[in-house]
């Protein structure tokens, strides 16, 4: 059952609107991936072939593809995120390259964050305004910190912001069912890879899904 305060939500989703939309791959890095990396979240390897998807979609229809990597200079004295994890991310190293599989491309747009949120003091905004978009679709890991801080900012700043919710892993079923409902109930539009990569190719409605947690 709802929450009273949740009940209140629209149920309407969006459409997708690819000539002003782009991809956005939060963090899809070694670091938080691959074997050796200081924080692997288990399972990655099944967001692979939805992320492929997406990719070949946007790029099919012209989207930009959009990777943002965290990355983090050696000395400082007091990085935030260092306060409540693990240090990580260290730049112009092999924890910070995007894994293989879905390594950018020559035309890709590489964005690099020293915070959860992509948008935190990056030129994210920026690069988005520059190319007149204002829809994006985000994914990647993990779905209750970066992904999440990621789509709060892109709300924030104006962003129509769509979540393909099997593109993204939480560091637990718990985390990753609250953040698509509260995605879905405050932020954005939830939906599956199947559905997105099909309204990108046809300009289509996307049904928003809430997740109950």
């Amino acid at each position: 059952m709802d929450d009273v305060f949740s009940a209140h939500r629209h149920e309407a989703g969006t459409t997708l609107r690819p000539a002003s939309a782009a991809l956005v791959i939060v963090d899809m890095i070694n670091e938080f991936c691959k074997p050796g990396g200081k924080m692997v979240l288990p399972g990655y390897e099944t967001l692979i072939p939805r992320q492929q998807e997406l990719i070949t979609a946007a790029k099919a229809a012209g989207m930009p593809v959009i990777f943002v990597i965290d990355s983090h200079r050696k000395g400082m004295r007091r990085d935030r995120e260092f306060l409540k994890r693990t240090a990580h991310g260290e730049e112009n190293s092999w924890a910070t390259q995007v894994v293989d599989e879905i390594a950018p491309g020559p035309d890709d747009i590489v964005v690099i964050k020293h915070r959860y949120s992509a948008f935190f003091q990056t030129d994210l905004d920026l690069v988005l305004k520059d190319m007149l978009i204002d829809q994006i679709l985000v994914c990647g890991v993990v779905t209750n910190i970066c992904v999440r801080s990621t789509v709060h900012d892109g709300f924030f700043l104006g962003y129509d912001v769509v979540v393909p919710f099997d593109a993204c892993a939480a560091t637990g079923p718990r985390e990753q069912d609250s953040s698509l409902y509260d995605i879905a109930t405050h932020f954005g539009t939830v939906a599956p890879t199947s559905e997105v990569t099909t309204a990108i190719a046809e300009k289509g409605e996307l049904i928003n899904r809430v997740f109950e947690s």
